[in-house]
Parts: C-alpha cells; sequence; structure tokens
C-alpha cells in the first residue's frame, strides 16, 4: 500500500466552531491522522511519501475557477477587514437561500463567505488553502498510482473533502478529494470510475459533482439526513438526473443505531451493484466515524469489521485508491483504518 501523506494538514487549525449560536470546540483537529500515520508506521505497511504539487488546472476539473480564487484569498482578505481579524477563524454571517441570486460574487466580504459556505462549522483559517490544496495533492497523486500499477493507494490528509461541492465548502471540508482522484482517473484514460463512500455522514458534495454525469457511479452509505449532517440531500430517491440517471445510489441507514449487520448487509448490496458496474477503477472515501465509540456517529462497527470491510473492497479485484475522511481523534481511528488497508492488501 502506497500511502501519500499531506505534511501540511496542520496548517489548518480551526480555533472553534459555531455551534446552536455559541462556540465549541473544533472537531477536525491535526491529531485525527497522526495516530493513524503512528499505526502505519508501527505494521510497515508500505511506503509513506509526501505527494508531488498538481496544477491547479486540475482542481478547475471539479471545483469552478471563481470558487478556488476565493480559497486562495480569502484569509488575507479576511485579516484585511479589521484589526484582530487575524486572531480569528473567519466564519460567514449571510447565506443566500432559495429565490436569491449565486451567480453574482457579492462586493461584501462577509456575504461572499455566505456564498461559498453552508455552514457554521467549518471556519477558514490562516492555514486552510495549504492544507486542502496539499490534500488535494495526495488524493490526485494517489490516483494517479494507480495508473502506474500500484494495486492500492492511500491519501492520508486532512482536512476532509467530501462534503465539498463545486462552488461550495461546508462540513470541515474545502477541496473534494474523493472526487477529484476520480476525474484524474477519467482524465488519464480510464472510462468507468466508482466512488465508494463510507463515512458516516452522506458526501453530499461528491453527490453534487457528479449527479448529471454517467462516468461516475457514486453510492453512499451514511446515517438518515434528516437527522444527520448534511440533513438537506442524502435520501435513497436521489438517484441522479440527466445522463447521470441511475448513477447516484444512496443506502440509508437509521441514525445512531449500533447495527454492523444491517452495515454489512448495505455494504454488499454496493459491492454487487459495483461488481455489475465493472468499473476500470475505485475510489473509497474512508470515513472512521461508524465506529462504535466515535462521538457523533457509530455504526457499531469494532476494530475487526474494519479488517472485514478491507477484505470485502479486495475481492472487487478492482485497483483501489482510499481517500481518509472523517472520524474523531480516538485511540482507535488509527487502529481501525490501517485495519481496512491490511485487510485490503492481505486479501488476495
Amino acid at each position: 500500500m502506497l500511502t501519500f501523506y499531506n505534511e501540511q494538514h496542520a496548517q489548518h487549525r480551526a480555533r472553534h466552531e459555531l455551534v446552536r449560536g455559541a462556540p465549541a470546540p473544533a472537531r477536525d483537529t491535526p491529531d485525527r491522522i497522526d495516530g493513524v500515520l503512528a499505526e502505519l508506521g508501527r505494521r510497515g505497511l508500505g511506503r509513506i511519501v509526501t505527494p508531488h504539487g498538481v496544477p491547479l488546472m486540475s482542481l478547475e476539473r471539479v471545483h469552478r475557477p471563481r470558487y478556488l480564487h476565493f480559497l486562495r484569498t480569502a484569509w488575507a482578505e479576511w485579516v484585511n477587514q479589521a484589526a484582530g481579524n487575524a486572531a480569528r477563524d473567519a466564519f460567514a454571517s449571510h447565506f443566500p437561500v432559495r429565490g436569491m441570486r449565486a451567480d453574482i460574487e457579492p462586493d461584501d466580504f462577509g456575504a461572499r463567505l455566505g456564498l461559498y459556505s453552508i455552514d457554521t462549522v467549518t471556519p477558514l483559517t490562516a492555514g486552510t488553502w495549504t492544507a486542502a490544496k496539499t490534500g488535494a495533492d495526495c488524493a490526485v497523486n494517489a490516483a494517479h498510482a494507480l495508473r502506474v500499477g500500484e494495486r492500492g493507494s492511500f491519501a492520508l490528509t486532512r482536512p476532509p473533502g467530501h462534503h465539498a461541492g463545486p462552488d461550495y465548502y461546508g462540513g470541515a471540508c474545502y477541496l473534494n478529494n474523493a472526487a477529484l482522484a476520480a476525474q484524474h482517473l477519467l482524465d488519464d484514460g480510464l472510462q468507468r470510475v466508482a466512488i465508494l463512500d463510507l463515512d458516516y455522514h452522506h458526501g453530499n458534495g461528491t453527490q453534487a459533482i457528479f449527479y448529471e454525469r454517467a462516468d461516475v457511479l457514486c453510492l453512499s452509505l451514511h446515517a438518515e439526513p434528516r437527522s444527520t449532517y448534511p440533513f438537506y440531500c442524502g435520501h435513497a430517491d436521489e438517484t441522479g438526473s440527466g445522463a447521470g440517471l441511475g448513477y447516484n445510489v444512496n443506502l440509508v441507514l437509521p441514525a445512531g443505531a449500533p447495527n454492523p449487520q444491517a452495515w454489512f448487509t448495505a455494504l454488499e448490496t454496493a459491492c454487487v451493484r459495483l461488481s455489475m458496474y465493472r468499473p476500470d477503477a475505485l475510489v473509497v472515501a474512508l470515513g472512521g466515524n461508524t465506529f462504535q465509540g466515535e462521538a457523533h456517529g457509530g455504526f457499531g462497527l469494532q476494530g475487526g469489521d474494519y479488517l472485514r470491510l478491507g477484505e470485502r473492497i479486495a475481492w472487487l479485484n478492482v485497483p483501489t485508491c482510499f481517500v481518509l475522511e472523517g472520524g474523531s481523534p480516538l485511540r482507535e481511528l488509527g487502529v481501525n483504518v490501517v485495519n481496512v488497508l491490511e485487510g485490503f492488501e492481505t486479501a488476495l
């Protein structure tokens, strides 16, 4: 397993989130992936390398140029807005909703924050762009590794990505790493690519990016969105539109229900669909928040279940790129994530 590690991930260090109008501890902290890195080293599960930088043009294949320009320049503009802003993370205070226009970018910086943001739990910090861009580099490099002969690869990075859409950020995500990996595989000559999202939460950004396309099959196992982030999409009847009709599959499970058997039944449904689709390559958006001890999710999975998960993905016999998504900084996160990789590596 060739791992691409984002050495710049700690540049993104949020001071807090705004939850129900009050500051709350940030959930996406740098120590989230420290345990994963340590566990990879302890087991000696392949090489760990740093990625080569990819051009902005590669990011523009998934994200709109106007949005990328905003992310690159937002912190500098925030700091210039008022004395003291350098000591505060940037949050939106206005949001366009139904009936309002999003095609014209406001001059007001706070309004532009709301144009590109979908919540108040995803602050912009001094190092957000650096960390997110290097994470995107990891994902694209990991995808490319499959094209040069690797059977499996892993993008070990934060912030995560699957809630980031074509021109918005949210859910602690700024650039959609899984979507960028899938798009690179297509741009590099593959015809059929699939994304399997195994985070506790629905990957709304990934769905939005590919919803009208037939070249990427998107499958997601996640908790009921009526009571779980992102709340406004991820329902079973969302199956794609236009050319993409039938290429989006949401397998929805009750939120907060610790039922590993139901989760593995849904996984088997997804794997059967993948076998029928016969992709040239697979991108797995791997969340560690399906674990039984997860404070913000959990389907009751335990350590050995992640070995079983990796084995099942390996039996698809498809070159696979794993991209780290969510998961609290629990001691078990590193063990569980690496169990998936080890299960994949040792299954065949």
